[in-house]
């Protein structure tokens, strides 16, 4: 007999056995149960959390022999056939290999058609993004007024792609991407049932790895069974995934708090030998920064990674340097793949990190502060007695900017948003130009304002990019002071972004809702989803 691989064993019969999509379940039941059943669905969400599951449950339910019901019995005759794909009044069809007009009207042709057993004829198009232009003009005429005894049930990974004129003939469910926690649940239910060993590390290894679906966790899990010979242990699953151990990335941190370059190039070494894949071992290192970032600051919050000290983590790393890490670790995994080797990228990225330390400083997990405070208004904190000379660092590199040619430096509201606006700078540089606001101009001299809730974020470093990139616009030296956001305070880049997008989308919304065809949809009892209009410049 042939093996069935897990993902299709244990594939859901039945609304119940579904897995993390209950807001769905729960709104097709309603409409079973009222007999309120819309004739066109469409489902959306990544790839393998149930969208066309749902839809065959769906088809069961309509067609079940014991009556339209939210539970179908699942061993009629009808049921049996949907589950091994023999319904004839189940009509599927994948739009990636059926693209053209020619298929779409072969469809259409074919849905005039009494259903040959049940009492529905249901067309479940999977990924329906991939019709053609034609082929959906030749669809919309039927997707708006189909017989009474067909139903739609369309698929996609990609809604962004569907016109809105079909967006607007079908009810919307978007599924949501499974927590690691839903996935390791189903793979130690599925195990215990198939009798095959686990220890919990290993199955958390395979939900994480399963990345929000969970068809991929149970096609990791089979390949995981048959790697470690039925019986699932962590350091073997690990091998197989490429992943490294979590005191591998305590090893790092370490070495980068400690400021000891020959440790982080040393763990560096011993993670090579495993041939790890390095876009996953930054992720790893950017969750851990992100769980040591959440102790310094939230109360009472429980770490989740068990094996990296993240509470000992926390004591001893400023939690500034925390924020500039685990940006550089997400930045670095996004410049991997332009790097002369994985290897050469990943280890820049460390490097980057120690390179960020503080000057002068004892070599020392305890991080401090190495720069002075930014100039501010207010009055500053007393510095602490100095335990060592500190070296001066180097001479900032100017900012590259958008505008080439010089500007004036402004000495109005609008004149610095103006130039905001020309200059485009991007990043860190565009963050802070975006949220500060023009208070007075003295001579060479721009006196600005930042939010509070950001002011701490403005470190000296950053300020100094800021000003050389305003100074190599300006062409001439120009010199910053920051004060915190007082009630009255000036407009800001973001600020009137912000505005304009929310006019944009408050417009978008009024002219959806008042389009002729929304509100005959919506008098025959249709809902807006909730969020889901965009102005198209958003999008």
């Amino acid at each position: 007999m042939s093996y069935l691989v897990l993902a299709r064993k244990w594939r859901p019969k039945r609304f119940a056995e579904l897995v993390g999509q209950q807001h769905v379940v729960r709104a097709l039941s309603h409409a079973l149960e009222t007999g309120r059943v819309h004739h066109a669905f469409l489902f959306t969400g990544t790839r393998g959390v149930g969208k066309t599951t749902i839809a065959r449950i769906f088809a069961k339910s309509l067609n079940c022999e014991s009556g339209t019901s939210k539970d179908p019995c699942g061993v009629c005759g009808t049921c049996t056939d949907i589950d091994n794909g023999r319904y004839p009044d189940l009509i599927e069809i994948d739009a990636a290999s059926h693209t053209g007009v020619d298929d779409v009207r072969a469809l259409i042709d074919n849905a005039q058609y009494m259903p040959s057993r049940g009492r529905t004829k249901v067309y479940l198009i999977d990924e329906v993004h991939m019709l053609s232009k034609n082929a959906f003009n030749a669809l919309l005429k039927t997707l708006e007024e189909p017989p009474e005894h067909v139903k739609f049930l369309l698929a996609t990974t990609d809604p962004e792609k569907l016109p809105v004129t079909v967006l607007s003939r079908c009810l919307q469910f978007n599924l949501r991407r499974l927590e690691p926690e839903q996935i390791s649940g189903q793979m130690r239910h599925i195990l215990s049932a198939e009798g095959i060993g686990f220890d919990a590390e290993s199955i958390d290894l395979l939900a994480e790895a399963a990345d929000g679906s969970l068809r991929d966790g149970l096609s990791l899990l089979d390949q995981a069974i048959a790697y470690t010979g039925g019986s699932l242990q962590a350091e073997l699953v690990q091998s197989m995934l490429g992943t490294v151990d979590r005191s591998q990335i305590e090893q790092l941190l370490n070495a980068l708090g400690a400021r000891d370059g020959e440790a982080l190039m040393a763990a560096i070494e011993q993670l090579a030998s495993f041939a790890p894949d390095f876009e996953q071992v930054l992720d790893r290192l950017a969750q851990a920064l992100h769980e040591i970032q959440l102790v310094q600051l939230v109360p009472n919050y429980r770490p989740s990674l068990q094996r990296v000290p993240i509470k000992t983590f926390a004591q001893h790393l400023d939690p500034q340097l925390v924020q500039l890490w685990y940006q550089m670790a997400v930045m670095g995994r996004r410049d991997l793949h332009f790097a002369p080797g994985a290897r050469v990228g990943f280890e820049m990225s460390l490097l980057r990190m120690l390179a960020f330390m503080p000057a002068g400083a004892d070599a020392q997990p305890v991080v401090t502060r190495s720069a002075p405070p930014v100039q501010t208004t207010a009055s500053p904190s007393p510095s602490p007695a100095p335990r060592q000379e500190a070296t001066a660092p180097p001479p900032a590199k100017p900012e590259p900017v958008a505008a080439a040619v010089p500007a004036d430096i402004p000495d109005t509201a609008e004149h610095w948003l103006q130039l905001l606006a020309r200059l485009a700078l991007k990043g860190p540089l565009g963050q802070l130009g975006a949220h500060s606001g023009f208070v007075a101009r003295n001579g060479s001299q721009l006196l600005l304002s930042y939010p509070a809730d950001l002011y701490e974020s403005l470190s000296p470093a950053l300020c100094e990019r800021f000003q050389n990139a305003l100074s190599e616009a300006f062409g001439s030296p120009v010199q910053l002071k920051f004060e915190k956001l007082r009630d009255a305070a000036a407009e800001t880049l973001h600020g009137r972004q912000t505005e304009s997008k929310l006019n944009r989308q408050n417009q978008a919304e009024a002219e959806f809702q008042n389009h002729p065809v929304v509100n005959a949809l919506l008098a025959e009892g249709s809902q807006i989803v909730p969020d889901s209009i965009r102005p198209l410049e958003l999008k």
